[in-house]
């Protein structure tokens, strides 16, 4: 995968969850910043996070927790060896 410092909305939907009319209402309120470039709009990959809690729902919130969670019991030994390479 490559690293981009921007995202496209359709990409920034697919992250979220939402529809892409969904990030172009949120681009449009301000709750998404968002570059123009052309006719498109672009976002920042460091935003998306911070979006991101914004606008997820606590359901969302709690599955994700969850997944770090366990990933973090499975293979937190593993992680610990790999940070230290």
């Amino acid at each position: 995968m490559v690293d981009k410092e921007f995202l496209s909305t359709a990409e920034v939907a697919a992250v979220l969850g939402i529809s892409r009319i969904a990030v172009f209402k949120k681009i449009k309120s301000g709750e998404i910043k968002a570059v123009r470039v052309g006719r498109s709009f672009v976002v920042r990959r460091n935003d998306i996070l911070e979006i991101a809690g914004k606008i997820m729902g606590p359901r969302r919130k709690e599955e994700i927790e969850s997944a770090v969670d366990r990933a973090i019991k499975n293979y937190g030994e593993a992680i610990k060896k790999l940070g230290e390479e």
